[in-house]
């Protein structure tokens, strides 16, 4: 099963939703932040990056961050208006972008189930970030922005979604990024068959939000014994969506040097190992990796796997570790290595041969992406996957549902 809880949103009115609305956290820096921010006292990054309203080199972590967090939110609350929905209810959240569509339903849903793996993971997560997420979420008491949910599609949760999307919505507005955010609220009738619906479906996997959700659970595990906020701290906010609308982009890498390697020796490496040419800079297939190197793009063909191999051995990522990145340029473990960064792909290719031609990067590869039968098949196995082995996009946005607890 998988419970499906309506709630009393606080969400911005309709006529300043697009200005509050931001881009998640964690896909932004400090400065990024702050030039998205600039000009709009509303947008919800000076709730959720509280740092671009203090001083240059500010510590992000620092208490007087969370206390600008608490008074910015506070400011928000009476001046956008933010409004708290007068009944529970649920909300159908259609994302739009590029000619891509996905359409997902935003609810509270089960820590219990969290804990116990009926909600699925596929990432471990940073002790740093999830200590900087728990305070936040616990000092402003609320759950700011979605986790994004994943479930196997069911026709009939397709249906109400259709009826529901036929209505006028709640919020219809393009942002910056020319992604289109559709909202519509479900009360009543339609709301309850929605929880009878999620109530057979077995399993929630997570694709993007694994230190929100892992947040949510710790902050409950403090809150336990409160009794002005019980029942409020079970679940966590996450909008979900069927497996069959998601679209994931490569996650790609850069290495900043190679080494004891030169470009050519780099080249002669692959070859012994690779069939290689020349060749386009996306990957058309799995298993064929683009490798910007000296001006260059290249294509190589991974060795093929046995049928022993493991759902995660044959994800692309990991092949490009175990073949390339540890025999040839001697990074190991990615998640401490300097040498080795990532890039989402909705930087494109422009942003590796720019990382290269600029002197940041000696090497990039562009991948080609992680598919959700991977993502939900390594999950089902208990698996966690590699670090950035995907890239959720469109992105849902902070602040135009809020759970207060």
């Amino acid at each position: 099963m998988a419970l499906l809880a309506p709630f009393r949103a606080l969400r911005p009115a309709p006529s300043v939703a697009s200005q509050v609305a931001a881009v998640p956290y964690d896909v932004v820096t400090t400065e990024e932040a702050r030039t998205k921010a600039e000009g709009n006292a509303l947008s919800f990054l000076h709730v959720s990056r509280a740092e671009i309203d203090l001083p240059s080199g500010t510590d992000p972590h620092s208490d007087r961050v969370y206390g600008q967090a608490v008074a910015n939110y506070a400011t928000l609350k009476r001046a956008a208006p933010m409004l708290e929905e007068a009944t529970p209810s649920v909300y159908v959240y259609r994302l739009r972008a590029n000619g891509h569509e996905q359409t997902g339903i935003g609810a509270c849903y089960s820590i219990d189930e969290y804990e116990r793996d009926v909600i699925k993971k596929h990432e471990r997560t940073r002790q740093d970030k999830e200590d900087d997420r728990t305070r936040h979420l616990l000092d402003l008491r609320a759950q700011t922005g979605p986790v994004f949910l994943v479930y196997r599609g069911v026709a009939s949760v397709d249906a109400v979604v259709h009826r529901v999307s036929t209505d006028a919505p709640l919020y219809d507005f393009i942002a910056a990024d020319a992604v289109q955010h559709t909202l519509w609220r479900v009360d009543g009738r339609e709301a309850q068959t929605l929880v009878d619906l999620f109530d057979r479906i077995p399993a929630l996997y997570i694709a993007d939000g694994h230190h929100r959700a892992a947040s949510a659970a710790r902050a409950r595990r403090q809150l336990q014994g409160s009794s002005a906020t019980a029942g409020k701290w079970d679940t966590f906010l996450a909008v979900a969506f069927p497996d069959a609308q998601v679209r994931i982009l490569p996650y790609n890498r850069v290495v900043r040097d190679l080494g004891s390697l030169t470009s050519a020796s780099l080249l002669r490496a692959l070859a012994e190992r690779f069939t290689i040419r020349v060749g386009p800079r996306v990957p058309e297939r799995r298993g064929e990796v683009a490798i910007f190197v000296d001006g260059r793009w290249h294509m190589i063909v991974l060795r093929k796997l046995g049928p022993e191999a493991s759902p995660m051995d044959r994800l692309d990522v990991s092949r490009l570790q175990d073949d390339v990145l540890t025999p040839i340029l001697g990074i190991g473990d990615v998640r401490s290595d300097a040498r080795i960064d990532f890039v989402g792909g909705a930087r494109g290719t422009a942003e590796l041969e720019r990382l290269v031609r600029s002197g940041s990067a000696a090497v990039a590869f562009s991948m080609y992406p992680t598919s959700v039968d991977d993502l939900m098949a390594i999950a089902d196995a208990g698996g966690i996957m590699p670090p950035k082995s995907t890239w959720f996009e469109p992105k849902l946005r902070d602040g135009l549902l809020i759970h207060e607890i």
